[in-house]
């Protein structure tokens, strides 16, 4: 048998097992676990690369995670990217005023009459009236 190329602790090991046997699991976090754990019984990286349906890198990768920061390898680190510029209430509110009745002089809302009527409104600073019919055509609206 080949030297590990993991060696866990025994409270790591603990965990590891109660975490294998959660059912609300993702499954990139089930192949980390059992990575690991397999790793640790002194399986080869190439062995459990194939098994797990992994590349090599990637479980080169969780090694060297794991012998830097333990078990906080087995989390997702934070993406980076533009947070989202209208909240839920917003685009509640931008739905709302879709399915209500249309302004004086006008037979059903278009697009840019709601982008207006939204900034005029103050439910947001700016929304171009694309942004409106992404945001009508996720919420499934028949308004536009």
């Amino acid at each position: 048998m080949q030297k590990p190329h993991v060696v866990l602790s025994e409270s790591d090991q603990g965990e590891l097992s109660v975490l294998l046997h959660q059912s609300a699991l993702k499954s990139k976090v089930f192949k980390r676990v059992t990575a690991l754990l397999e790793l640790n019984k002194g399986k080869t990286i190439e062995a459990v690369r194939s098994v797990l349906g992994l590349s090599y890198p990637t479980v080169a990768k969780l090694i060297d995670n794991y012998q830097q920061s333990g078990l906080e390898c087995l989390k997702d680190k934070a993406k980076s990217g533009r947070p989202p510029g209208i909240s839920g209430k917003q685009r509640a509110a931008i739905t709302a005023l879709a399915c209500s009745q249309a302004p004086q002089g006008h037979a059903t809302w278009s697009l840019r009459l709601l982008a207006d009527k939204v900034v005029e409104l103050g439910y947001c600073e700016t929304v171009s009236h694309m942004q409106v019919g992404r945001i009508l055509k996720k919420m499934n609206s028949s308004r536009i």
